[in-house]
């Protein structure tokens, strides 16, 4: 089965096509490389020693996915491509709703008229919503998102449950991310945010190898044990897995939600402690005033993925560390 994953060339994205190539799936990647990068792509080949298929183009372009599904036999997406940064959506709220929202209705249409109707979705956890009581669990309803980033995973798991509605052969699976950070155990691939990153995991790596001074901790005094916020991380090439298995539950028809966490929440200092314990390397930081629409703390309850999907997390936080910093020391520019 030939499998097209849209911004394939992202973080998650380019993890995700070693897995499905690893899989034994042939792969054709789309991606306009905002935020991705085309050099990932020619690693993933020297990792499987099988190319993914390349096209650059962008979700938004109705011509470009009609050629696309016309010249390769799609048996399936998994649905990446996306604007992702949270302080950004609320700068730019309407480019998010365009490219988040309106590509991916435009991307349906184009599926819609190849005849494909399979589609796994890279959806978060952020649409469970500030009220939502921990852990975050896949009966609990979408609730308030805060922010535009939020709104628009929220737009389209509502979006593609009435496409499903309206095409009864439709089949969709939604995974909510927790929070993904590691990178490929042979450092060849990994996490190259553009510009200062937004997550903590890539940030402490740039300090790490001195391209940033200090880590910045945003808020010591939450009502948590230490005080810092804790989230659920899970390692990159699990959740990669978890799009292949994914994949295997599209022969039912109709939406399924599925968490992709570890169960464990990490707070942030826990986080700075466990990558120097495993590097040995120190990470100078500094706590600083708290950052709007941080909650203290979420993780996920991954029992149904277990259930439905024989998924689970089997990296430990340790090997999360010990493959960021091998990818992050080994390649200190990024790509």
């Amino acid at each position: 089965m030939t499998i097209l994953v849209t911004g394939g060339a992202g973080y998650i994205g380019s993890h995700t096509v070693v897995s499905l190539l690893d899989a034994g799936f042939d792969v054709v990647v789309l991606d306009n490389l905002c935020n991705g990068s085309a050099e990932s792509l020619s690693r993933v080949a020297s990792i499987t020693a099988k190319a993914p298929v390349f096209i650059e183009g962008d979700i938004r372009d109705s011509v470009c996915l009609s050629d696309l599904f016309s010249r390769y036999d799609i048996g399936a997406v998994i649905h990446f491509a996306g604007l992702k940064a949270v302080g950004e959506s609320v700068l730019k709220p309407l480019d998010y709703y365009e490219t988040n929202v309106g590509g991916t209705i435009t991307l349906l249409k184009a599926m819609q008229s190849a005849g494909v109707h399979k589609m796994v979705f890279s959806s978060s956890a952020t649409v469970y919503g500030l009220e939502a009581p921990t852990p975050y669990e896949e009966t609990q309803p979408r609730g308030t998102t805060s922010n535009p980033y939020g709104s628009s995973k929220a737009m389209v798991e509502r979006l593609l449950e009435d496409w499903t509605q309206a095409v009864p052969e439709a089949s969709v699976v939604l995974l909510r991310y927790f929070n993904p950070i590691g990178a490929h155990e042979s450092g060849l691939i990994g996490e190259d945010p553009q510009g200062i990153p937004n997550n903590l995991m890539p940030f402490m790596a740039q300090v790490a190898v001195g391209r940033r001074d200090k880590l910045s901790v945003f808020g010591g005094d939450y009502p948590t044990p230490d005080g810092t916020c804790r989230r659920d991380y899970l390692h990159v090439m699990d959740l990669a897995e978890g799009h292949v298995s994914a994949l295997s539950s599209l022969e039912q028809p109709g939406v399924r939600a599925f968490n992709l966490g570890t169960g464990a929440p990490v707070s942030v200092l826990e986080m700075i402690r466990a990558f120097e314990s495993q590097t040995g390397v120190q990470i100078p930081f500094e706590i600083v005033a708290r950052r709007a629409g941080d909650l203290p703390e979420f993780w996920a309850n991954p029992e149904k993925a277990q259930r439905g999907l024989g998924w689970f997390a089997k990296r430990d936080l340790d090997a999360m560390m010990v493959d960021t910093w091998r990818w992050q020391s080994n390649n200190p520019e990024g790509y």
